[in-house]
């Protein structure tokens, strides 16, 4: 009898272990006009295209960021040394448009399907990681937009630190600044 206790008692002691880091895992909030951009500092409602917060370890609230690209930026750069303890998308299938990807639409980056190389750009002017819930709604985007669907497992640090172009009508707009400072930084690190 003692023998099925240990092992039990082990399993027990296991799931309560996962339950716990579960718990711990930051949830998604939802996006206000207080949301400010981690790089461009400015209100992130105000650009068009998907959005995502990166959660670090230890923080309450999230780092915002305009642009899907950048939030994959960030978490990439070997120069930013916080955990990052959860990163959310918009869900771009649940979205209004692509004016208004939603608020509290987020789903965890990691489960996310993308379509990239779309005509789309996000909310700084760049080519965009465009997040899908499900396979259906990403293929439905592809035929309007174009692009190539791929996993979140299948996106490499060249197709994220890469420099990139920035559709010139942002830099009349001054969106580009932000876009300019990630690719900077990503030229900083490739010396």
């Amino acid at each position: 009898m003692t023998r099925l206790v240990a092992p039990l008692l082990a399993v027990a002691l296991l799931a309560g272990c996962s339950e716990q880091e579960i718990a711990s895992v930051p949830q998604p909030i939802i996006m206000s006009e207080e949301a400010v951009g981690h790089y461009c500092q400015m209100i992130v409602l105000e650009h068009d295209g998907p959005k995502a917060q990166v959660h670090l370890a230890g923080m309450d609230a999230p780092l915002w960021f305009s642009q899907i690209r950048d939030a994959f930026v960030f978490d990439r750069l070997p120069e930013e040394t916080a955990e990052v303890a959860a990163i959310y998308v918009n869900d771009m299938g649940a979205a209004g448009s692509w004016e208004e990807p939603g608020a509290d639409n987020w789903i965890a980056a990691d489960q996310a399907l993308y379509v990239i190389d779309s005509s789309r750009r996000g909310g700084m002017g760049a080519p965009e990681f465009v997040p899908f819930a499900t396979e259906d709604a990403a293929r439905a985007f592809t035929q309007d937009f174009g692009g190539t669907i791929i996993s979140y497992a299948e996106i490499t640090d060249a197709m994220v630190l890469e420099p990139v172009d920035v559709d010139p009508l942002s830099l009349l707009n001054g969106e580009a600044v932000h876009q300019h400072h990630s690719t900077h930084a990503v030229e900083e690190t490739a010396e």
